[in-house]
């Protein structure tokens, strides 16, 4: 279970974009373990060729690279501050329990998975 997922919020608390934030547009898992892709963060240079179809001048494009998931953290949706998340389990009115993703400080509901 991942407590970093697709569309969340996230603000980067560690390397060269330390600070900047984004909206994750995927999570990738790979050997060197889960990765994150935010948007305008971490961007290299990818040299596109030429082709009559698509790109007819190519060049140089600025892309998103993968970051490690433990550099960024989540954007709390109430205060706007990055924040720790933590996985509960809780009971509904109908007595079905449900994990929820909550803030480890103050406990408050993210969301439910």
């Amino acid at each position: 279970m991942r407590k970093i997922r697709k569309g969340d919020q996230v603000q980067v608390i560690a390397g060269k974009d330390k600070g900047r934030g984004g909206k994750v547009l995927r999570v990738v898992d790979s050997d060197l373990g889960p990765r994150v892709v935010v948007e305008g963060v971490n961007l290299h240079k990818h040299h596109i060729k030429p082709n009559a179809a698509a790109n007819r001048e190519g060049g140089i494009v600025p892309r998103e690279a993968p970051l490690d998931i433990s550099n960024v953290a989540l954007v709390s949706p109430s205060t706007g501050k990055p924040v720790r998340v933590g996985i509960t389990t809780v009971v509904d009115a109908n007595g079905v329990s449900r994990k929820v993703r909550t803030v480890h400080k103050t406990g408050e509901v993210i969301d439910q998975i």
